[in-house]
């Protein structure tokens, strides 16, 4: 009998965990390459990636309650659909969610000091590993602070590109009833993809799921107030960003929401806008590295990965081997590798985990807590489409990191482990 994590955390420190997840970097930085890829109509991918995120939210909602074990989809594929979709979700969540975690790593040192990006990097996936071995209640506490202090920064951000009538050239309702026929359908399924990369966050709900009390109860309730509370926010970031910006201005700008409230006639707070960047990957960070580990821990029991990572620290009932190979390989990815391009690639492993999720959920029956048959459905279909709608090198970088995990785990089986 494996041992088993204490469950500490309530609906609010759950919502947290999750609103630290989705509202991190992201939402600093993905409204860009949505605005180039989609232009005018930006708000329709936002509207498609938040179908998207809400019908997976469902799913692994349901999921979550009736199997309240860490490891989220990895463990909702090996009870429903086999062992081998169980790895392949875990092992893309792993994978692309440690790439992740180093993107925002090299955030919060791009934003603190570019020049010591990477030492900054390491440094705060040491510090940040260290505050969670000492129990997710404290890491919890620490996300709920960095949650207030983003809020607060986009608020801020929302007020000024809303409110702010300096420099404001290009009003959002001036083409947001632009003729059916200028719609660039996959270029809205390509910005699509990449904004429901910054929802993905409530799985973090899901994967701490022996970690809740009363899951079946508090986490679809956590999954559903984070997933609402991030559309809202985006939602007003977006229109705020449009506004000031109009969506050719806000493609090209690296830096968009310093640019807003520069645009909108408060330059003095970019700097704030900036710190609150910087936070916002630490917080993003933090929620990564807790969801990579207990994917690991659930992984590890079931020998797909070395059963030695599968210990529970008795004193702290935190998974600190787990933890510290989490952090030990975004440590080497930080010191040895470019991770720009990992980006897309962790877009697609999410698709496809939550593409494994919905059709988990296809198989409950109401006496189960099934979702509805609509909603998993088209979850699973959106998925698929939204993956291949990615730019192509990270398709095939995805597709090549499944077939190698896929390799992996046939050998050890031929093998018999």
């Amino acid at each position: 009998m494996p041992e088993e994590l204490s469950r500490r955390l309530g609906t609010t420190d759950a919502v947290v965990v999750g609103l630290s997840a989705m509202i991190g970097a992201g939402v600093f930085a993905a409204f860009a390459p949505a605005a180039g890829a989609a232009g005018a109509w930006l708000p329709v991918a936002l509207v498609l990636a938040g179908v998207v995120a809400y019908c997976n939210a469902t799913s692994s909602a349901r999921l979550a309650a009736l199997y309240p074990e860490s490891g989220g989809t990895y463990v909702y594929g090996r009870r429903r659909l086999g062992p081998l979709w169980g790895y392949l979700a875990g092992w893309g969540f792993t994978v692309g969610k440690t790439a992740s975690c180093a993107a925002m790593a090299l955030t919060f040192g791009s934003y603190l000091a570019p020049a010591l990006a990477r030492p900054l990097a390491v440094g705060a996936v040491a510090a940040l590993t260290a505050v969670s071995l000492y129990g997710v209640q404290r890491s919890a506490g620490v996300a709920r602070v960095i949650v207030v202090f983003v809020l607060a920064v986009l608020a801020a951000v929302v007020v000024t590109g809303l409110l702010g009538d300096d420099t404001v050239t290009f009003g959002w309702f001036a083409y947001a009833p632009l003729p059916a026929s200028h719609v660039d359908v996959w270029g809205v399924l390509q910005a699509a993809g990449l904004l429901f990369f910054a929802f993905a966050g409530y799985a973090r709900i899901a994967t701490l799921g022996e970690e809740v009390r009363d899951p079946a109860r508090t986490i679809p309730r956590a999954v559903g107030i984070a997933l609402g509370s991030t559309f809202v926010v985006y939602a007003l970031v977006a229109v705020a960003a449009l506004r000031a910006l109009g969506p050719e201005l806000l493609a090209r700008s690296p830096a968009p929401l310093a640019d807003v409230v520069k645009e909108a006639g408060a330059p003095w707070l970019a700097p704030v806008v900036g710190a609150g960047a910087a936070v916002a990957a630490l917080g993003a960070l933090m929620a990564l590295l807790l969801g990579v580990s207990r994917t690991v821990l659930a992984m590890a029991r079931e020998r797909d990965l070395p059963g030695a990572l599968a210990v529970v620290d008795p004193a702290r009932q935190v998974p600190r081997r787990a933890e510290l190979a989490a952090a030990a390989a975004v440590i080497v990815l930080l010191l040895v590798a470019d991770l720009r391009g990992a980006i897309g690639f962790s877009s697609f492993g999410v698709l496809v985990y939550y593409g494994i999720a919905n059709a988990c959920a296809l198989t409950l029956d109401r006496g189960e807590g099934a979702p509805p048959r609509p909603v998993a459905g088209l979850g699973l279909a959106l998925c698929v489409l939204l993956a291949a709608t990615l730019p192509p090198a990270s398709v095939l970088a995805g597709l090549a990191v499944f077939a190698v995990g896929l390799a992996v785990w046939l050998v050890r089986h031929r093998a018999g482990r």
